[in-house]
């Protein structure tokens, strides 16, 4: 798809406008929200949702999240648990995606749900984000403002890199301050499922629900991020390393010598921050030096360590 020159919009009043103009126009806006920058659409428009699958090259199989500004705009698309209520009482707006049962009427395009009979909704808290979609005045879909499979994108140049010329504008509203994608819960009376593990830990959700169910890698695609080949580079990576290759590109986690770091002092706040920004700066290295692996070192498989894991993994599967 090409689509012409794509904007550069500041996150002032009339670039707010601009971009809320041509969503309700059928155009792509990538947006900044606190997990990702996010590849928006209309999501009650059939092109919209359309161009937002050819910009990206994504399969029509994985469902969309719908970005909303008020549980009261998500109850009037989707029926709201108990549980639902709980976690959005706790969580929103924020970095939780909950999946819930679509209601008649809803009005939404069928490619956001890929013929589930769910949705998945998330309240973004990002400032930006937020004034545009109260701009819009109606739902935006918004996956990650990449390349299919590639890293997600946490400032407006890595958009920029996979996406110009593809899409109308960019909202640049700064790097993404969380860092990794919003943890997807699948929350009913009955127990809550976790799909993809995100920008809230899992302790702190099962603080509220219990013990989750993990699955996250189901036969069928439930929720975004459940591929088991996502979030990456050109070059092949190999994680919980070592890092005594001297022809790889090498990524820490805590004090050492690593050339890249996703945090010198082992904060995993902070590498869930830095984690798609170095994973991007880890690529253009390793082609910059003709590098054929770039190697991760071991990040503790606890609180936000479960989602740095969780898209490193999938970064390395085979593809």
């Amino acid at each position: 798809m090409a689509h012409g020159k794509t904007e550069t919009l500041i996150p002032d009043a009339a670039g707010i406008a601009r971009a809320a103009d041509l969503l309700r126009t059928g155009q792509l806006v990538a947006l900044p929200t606190e997990t990702v920058y996010g590849l928006a659409g209309d999501a009650t428009s059939n092109i919209a949702c359309a161009r937002i699958f050819e910009a990206k090259g994504r399969p029509r199989f994985n469902p969309l999240i719908v970005h909303l500004p008020s549980v009261g705009a998500a109850e009037a698309i989707a029926a709201i648990p108990d549980t639902a209520r709980q976690l959005a009482a706790a969580f929103w707006p924020g970095p939780l995606t909950m999946v819930l049962p679509l209601r008649d009427g809803h009005g939404l395009s069928p490619l956001v749900t890929a013929g589930l009979d769910t949705v998945a909704i998330r309240l973004p808290a990002h400032a930006v984000m937020r004034a545009v979609l109260g701009a819009v005045g109606r739902p935006v879909a918004a996956p990650s403002a990449n390349p299919s499979g590639r890293i997600s994108p946490t400032t407006a140049d890595h958009v920029r890199a996979g996406l110009d010329g593809r899409i109308a504008a960019i909202l640049d509203g700064g790097p993404c301050n969380v860092g990794v994608e919003s943890t997807i819960l699948a929350p009913a009376d009955t127990g809550t499922r976790l799909l993809r593990e995100g920008g809230i830990p899992r302790e702190a959700i099962e603080a509220l629900t219990g013990p989750l169910v993990s699955d996250t890698t189901p036969g069928k695609v439930q929720a975004p991020g459940q591929l088991s080949s996502h979030y990456a580079p050109t070059t092949q990576m190999v994680l919980n390393s070592a890092l005594d290759d001297p022809d790889a590109i090498l990524v820490g986690f805590g004090p050492g010598t690593a050339e890249l770091t996703l945090s010198d002092s082992g904060d995993l706040t902070e590498a869930a921050a830095n984690l798609f920004r170095i994973l991007h700066e880890a690529d253009a290295l390793a082609e910059a030096r003709g590098a054929t692996a770039i190697h991760v070192a071991r990040v503790p498989h606890e609180g936000l360590g479960r989602a740095i894991n969780d898209r490193l993994t999938r970064a390395a599967a085979p593809r």
